[in-house]
């Protein structure tokens, strides 16, 4: 039974409210309702005045349980999974960067040797304890860049880079079932012509989304053409093109300076320079995608 709790900043602090808890998590309040009544998967506070206020315990239950659903269990085995989770029974803590990187070299190790369950298996304890940003930040991002280095000595096979990058691309899609739901600010994300590497964009939406964004994601090689389409049909509050080779970005210049005039467009990945973002007319965003998601959000109305 949840409690009473008086209805004054101090005592809310570090509770939400159901439209913050979906907006973070990516679940529609609707479906969060149901989760709390068939399964009493969340337990919230109650103000004086009636108000439901959900704690981080809340938060890390319904991050438990996407994690199974992912996975593919039913509601209902993925409701009973996150309610017996470490994380749903205490906050989330504040991530060992020491650990978590440790987690990115067992993670690395896992996937070399192909043992998806594993790997699987550890980031399923990841999420379930940590942030998702914290583990983007400090477990995916570093593995990803390691990867890459490692791919460009010849220290992995392509067989193990395409495998690695797969059941990576495989879990953060899973992440980000309904990212596109809300009535919050809207990023339209997509890869420059000929861009295949998109696992850096796909961290950016998601540390985006964690951070109150809608999201619509159009991914890898997108040409020009289609994306001014998409912004003509959906409106968005920012475009963010991104590009790891610097000749894919180049050579899709002169587009994207067209549509910098109509759009309101950002640009991302190492394969673009300060000199071609001012020659296009958009900002460059130089931060890792987590950091970056995090400043974007308040600098463009989140």
């Amino acid at each position: 039974m949840s409690s009473t709790i008086r209805a004054t900043g101090e005592q809310q602090r570090g509770y939400l409210r159901i439209g913050e808890l979906s907006r973070r998590s990516g679940v529609s309040p609707e479906l969060l309702r149901a989760w709390e009544r068939r399964y009493g998967l969340l337990r919230p506070e109650r103000t004086v005045g009636g108000f439901r206020l959900y704690t981080a315990v809340d938060e890390a239950r319904v991050a438990a349980m996407q994690a199974s659903l992912a996975q593919g269990l039913s509601a209902a085995e993925a409701a009973r999974a996150a309610l017996a989770t470490p994380g749903a029974a205490e906050p989330l803590p504040e991530p060992d960067p020491a650990g978590l990187a440790g987690s990115a070299t067992r993670l690395g190790e896992l996937l070399d040797a192909y043992d998806e369950t594993a790997a699987q298996a550890l980031l399923d304890r990841l999420f379930s304890t940590f942030s998702l940003n914290a583990i983007l930040r400090d477990v995916i991002i570093p593995y990803l860049h390691e990867l890459g280095e490692r791919y460009a000595r010849n220290e992995v096979s392509v067989a193990q880079e395409h495998f690695a990058s797969n059941v990576v691309r495989g879990r953060l899609l899973a992440l980000a079932r309904g990212w596109g739901r809300g009535s919050s600010p809207t990023a339209l994300l997509a890869c420059a012509p000929g861009e295949q590497h998109d696992l850096g964009l796909l961290v950016f939406g998601l540390a985006l989304r964690a951070n109150g964004w809608r999201i619509a994601y159009l991914g890898a090689d997108t040409p020009v053409a289609t994306l001014a389409e998409a912004v003509r049909t959906l409106g968005p509050d920012a475009v963010v093109v991104c590009a790891q080779i610097a000749s894919h970005a180049e050579e899709a210049a002169g587009e994207l300076a067209v549509l910098a005039l109509e759009a309101p467009l950002s640009l991302a990945g190492a394969g673009i320079e300060r000199e071609l973002a001012s020659r296009i007319g958009a900002p460059l965003l130089t931060a890792d995608p987590v950091t970056a998601a995090e400043r974007f959000a308040p600098a463009h109305g989140a």
